[in-house]
């Protein structure tokens, strides 16, 4: 697909957005992010895009040293917890079906939809997504756990900040140490900061070794 001479210098930014973005382990601890950049950061991640349009993504930003301190050996010692700026756990609403009707309402006041569809997906989606299995809620509000946690991350290198997903740390006591209520659903933890050192440069396989068009290889 061509792309107009005017659209390509914000193509290039975006695209070295993606390239520049790495895994940093190492953060500078004097470095702050205020409240009000987090939640600039944050509002701008939750454009991700989830199903039906629940949004079922909660964050717990953690910016208290204390805090990060009592993390730090549930995450097994990662010594980012305690240099990074915050740590951001994403989090997934296991109900977030109860919130459809304010969610279809802004949509109506906003003039994306008539009153009567917005009823009618209200009804649908909180019938489906509260007679479905916990494993299955589970499974979708983690599929949109990653959509917005790779946004953030992604949000996050072009205000010039670094992160690092993790996956490593004991869930239960997580959920234990900081008192999450039932209906949330640990997805991981995002350190977030200004590096001490660059993340080092990794190696991607081959496209041609993970894309298939129209069926996949025999073997």
């Amino acid at each position: 697909m061509s792309v107009t001479a005017s659209s390509q210098p914000v193509e290039q930014q975006f695209f070295n957005v993606i390239q520049e973005r790495r895994s940093v382990r190492s953060y500078d601890s004097e470095v702050k992010i205020s409240r009000e950049e987090m939640n600039e950061i944050l509002q701008q991640a939750a454009l991700a895009p989830s199903g039906a349009n629940l949004q079922p993504w909660r964050f717990l930003v953690i910016d208290s040293q204390e805090l990060k301190q009592k993390l730090l050996p549930i995450a097994f010692n990662q010594q980012q917890v305690i240099e990074a700026s915050a740590v951001i756990a994403v989090l997934g609403d296991l109900e977030s079906y109860k919130l459809a009707e304010k969610i279809y309402g802004m949509a109506v006041d906003a003039g994306y939809m008539p009153a009567e569809t917005a009823k009618s997906f209200v009804e649908r989606y909180q019938g489906m997504f509260a007679s479905m299995p916990q494993e299955t809620v589970l499974q979708k509000v983690s599929i949109d756990g990653g959509l917005v946690s790779m946004q953030l991350m992604l949000v996050a290198r072009a205000k010039g900040y670094d992160t690092v997903p993790m996956g490593g740390y004991d869930q239960a006591k997580f959920v234990e140490a900081f008192d999450i209520p039932e209906r949330y659903a640990p997805i991981m933890l995002i350190a977030i900061g200004k590096a001490a050192e660059p993340g080092h440069p990794t190696l991607r396989l081959p496209i041609e070794d993970v894309a298939f068009f129209n069926e996949m290889p025999k073997a």
